[in-house]
């Protein structure tokens, strides 16, 4: 059996390419050597085994040395979208008490920055190529990742750290239930690595031993070049990658042998069934896989053959996975009744610093993160709604009471509610529903957003209303808000 690390893949197959982004082609050696100049250069800095570093970089060949060579230092990884604001940066590194970001040109934090360019190719040209004297034989990466916070605010997901052994077999594992684990795969990289899918999926396939091919940002066109040009062979999407790709004319499509991609793994948010059923049809065959999973936990997983036969479903429990539906009052509910989603990995985990969040998620060994659906009689899960208010938008999560609190901040408004509304492309558009207490344009709350938050967060639409629908407690109706806007549609997210 091949090693599985990158460690002893370098040392096994030092020329093997390991990742490819634009002209770059950087070998599992070379890419060894630079993750040991990281750590020594952490270590350099003050960052010790323990603690945490920040990483705000676009997808770039510098985000997998940082990654690796964290680990090989003992720290923790803190992904950070190089889009975000500074206030947003600023809350992720505080809150993970991260010592040190490393960070695009033009990106400020209240920890030292070490700038993607000169200033991070000189902190590792002081370095050598050896690894720390305390650095483990293999040093899979150690990632926190951050998901919906009881405030609006994103809380890291905390789990026992489980050994190498442990990390590696599971990798593996993860990456057979998709029949992708083998070192001669070649994935294709085409979602931000700041996101946990695309960055999760791209370090197993090193760690499998498997080449890399980065994307900078998706480009329908360009996707089905390198699919050609690479021989790519799997790639993780969401399906507004989709949408763009059956938007290219078809003799655009047709100059590229797509032959080589043998599984598209789709997740994240939900994919029209039109939109599903077009794109396994481009690809042909039983290409166009699907799972449903979170931050917190991965549960269901289903073919295209079996979505053909069981349109609409996102699967079966994946191996070591067990879902049930329960109601309101915690009783399991029989096949084709909806209730709230819950599911249990064998694990747990806690959000961090948020005890009641993490009391809420959990009964028993399953935990909830407020999808609500039905199982079939043959065991599919089925996904009707969101009981939480989080939108999915284009694949990135976007927290209502986030906006909302900026939008509170404007002297015009007294009450705002945001709420996510179909959109053929996005799969969900983030709207605000505001109570102003003075005059106000609409672009004007949208452009007072995007001033401050990362503008895939903004509102792409304001209504002005006189008074939001309320609850005798003084809530706001979401649920009746929403309603106009996705009557007649079977799902409502």
């Amino acid at each position: 059996m091949e090693p599985i690390g990158l460690e002893p893949r370098a040392r096994a197959h030092p020329d093997l390419i390991a990742i490819v982004a634009g002209t770059r082609r950087v070998t599992f050696a070379e890419l060894d050597r630079r993750a040991n100049r990281v750590a020594r250069s952490l270590r350099t800095a003050g960052i010790h085994p323990g603690d945490r570093v920040g990483c705000s970089l676009r997808n770039r060949v510098e985000f997998f040395e940082v990654t690796f060579g964290a680990a090989r230092a003992g720290a923790e990884l803190v992904p950070i979208s190089w889009r975000a604001k500074d206030d947003e940066v600023t809350y992720l590194l505080e809150d993970s008490r991260a010592g040190l970001l490393v960070a695009e040109e033009g990106v400020r934090a209240p920890v030292r920055v070490l700038h993607a360019g000169k200033d991070y190719e000189a902190a590792l040209g002081a370095e050598s190529d050896d690894p720390l004297s305390d650095a483990p034989p293999v040093a899979p990466p150690s990632i926190r990742f951050y998901t919906s916070g009881t405030t609006g605010r994103p809380k890291a997901v905390e789990r026992a750290r489980s050994t190498v052994d442990n990390y590696l077999a599971a990798a593996r594992e993860h990456l057979g239930v998709f029949r992708v684990e083998q070192p001669s795969e070649i994935h294709l990289c085409c979602g931000p690595l700041y996101h946990s899918a695309p960055l999760g999926f791209s370090d197993y396939a090193l760690l499998m031993g498997q080449t890399a091919v980065l994307m900078e940002r998706f480009d329908a066109e360009e996707f089905l070049r390198l699919i050609d040009a690479q021989r790519a062979t799997w790639s993780m999407m969401v399906p507004i990658h989709f949408v763009r790709l059956l938007a290219l004319p078809e003799d655009v499509r047709a100059r590229y042998d797509r032959s080589s991609m043998r599984r598209i793994i789709h997740a994240a948010a939900p994919c029209p069934p039109d939109v599903k059923r077009r794109i396994i049809e481009m690809f042909g065959d039983d290409v166009v896989w699907e799972f449903y999973g979170m931050t917190e936990g991965r549960a269901t997983v289903i073919t295209a053959e079996e979505w053909l036969r069981k349109p609409g479903s996102v699967g079966r429990p994946m191996p070591g996975a067990r879902v049930k539906i329960l109601d309101d009052a915690g009783s399991e509910q029989p096949p084709g009744e909806t209730g709230l989603i819950y599911v249990s990995t064998g694990g747990r985990f806690t959000y961090a610093g948020a005890p009641r969040k993490t009391a809420e998620v959990w009964n028993g060994d399953f935990f909830s993160v407020g999808d609500m659906g039905y199982m079939d009689a043959d065991g599919y899960l089925f996904l009707t709604d969101r009981h939480q208010d989080m939108i999915i938008s284009g694949g990135s999560n976007v927290y209502p009471a986030e906006v909302e609190a900026v939008l509170h901040l404007h002297p015009a408004v007294a009450d705002v509610a945001v709420i996510g509304i179909p959109d053929p492309e996005w799969g969900e558009a983030v709207k605000a529903i505001v109570e102003p207490r003075a005059p106000v344009e609409p672009s004007e709350l949208i452009e007072f957003c995007r001033a401050r938050l990362a503008h895939y967060k903004c509102p792409r639409t304001v209504d002005l209303v006189e008074q939001l629908p309320r609850e005798p407690n003084g809530k706001v109706r979401k649920r009746e808000l929403r309603a106009p806007y996705w009557e007649g549609r079977a799902t409502k997210i």
